[in-house]
């Protein structure tokens, strides 16, 4: 039970693999359970554990305020991550799914159809195609004043390009004062795009953008 120590690399490695299909320790939106593991976290999770990192990024993201309204009961961080079948998990290449021995009394016929078994079952994978990992994100850009041109820093966001992003639909959404924030969607390939570095490029645009939060970061 649990991910083991997550100040060391193979704690580290254990919750990337665990987060490889899920956006959040339990369920589909942000609980205690993210926060408590957060908070047993050191630092950010290197590069080579994009799931890790995303997903800390992510909760990173949220105040402390907001991390402490988080639905769900406070546990120690050991009470969750992968239970039972998800430790004991092994590459199904490694599994022998018809079994080597041959029974004495096996007949031809059986024989026959243990091998087509076999056949097609590597047959089926070997023309498997593998998934690739997406996530859907509501980005909030917010400008500096009511006279900034919203126009002029949509087209500054959009003119960001990179292989695993694709933009979405975009809204003006009122902030108060007569401003006004950008809210943009955008679909990123997990393990090309990551939100820090979408961030800093959204923010290098400093003339017209304030602050840019991930208003909601769903797996796809």
């Amino acid at each position: 039970m649990g991910f083991g120590d997550l100040k060391t690399d193979a704690g580290i490695k254990s919750l990337n693999e665990y987060l490889a299909d899920k956006s959040y320790i339990e369920g589909y939106v942000a609980t205690q359970a993210d926060t408590a593991i957060l908070k047993a976290i050191a630092s950010a999770p290197n590069n080579k554990y994009p799931h890790a990192l995303r997903w800390y990024n992510h909760i990173n993201s949220f105040t402390v305020g907001e991390q402490s309204s988080f639905p769900g009961e406070t546990k120690d961080a050991v009470e969750y991550g992968p239970r039972g079948t998800e430790q004991a998990k092994v590459n199904d290449d490694d599994i022998d799914l018809f079994g080597d021995e041959e029974s004495e009394e096996e007949t031809e016929e059986e024989k026959r159809i243990k091998e087509k078994r076999l056949a097609d079952y590597h047959a089926k994978k070997a023309t498997k195609t593998a998934l690739i990992a997406k996530s859907m994100l509501v980005l909030d850009v917010k400008p500096w004043d009511d006279e900034t041109d919203m126009a002029i820093l949509e087209e500054k966001v959009r003119s960001i390009q990179a292989d695993g992003l694709l933009w979405g639909t975009s809204k003006l959404m009122p902030v108060g004062y007569g401003i006004k924030k950008l809210q943009i969607t955008a679909v990123i390939e997990d393990d090309k795009i990551f939100t820090d570095w979408l961030e800093e490029e959204i923010l290098k645009f400093s003339d017209h953008v304030q602050s840019m939060d991930i208003a909601a970061f769903n797996k796809l």
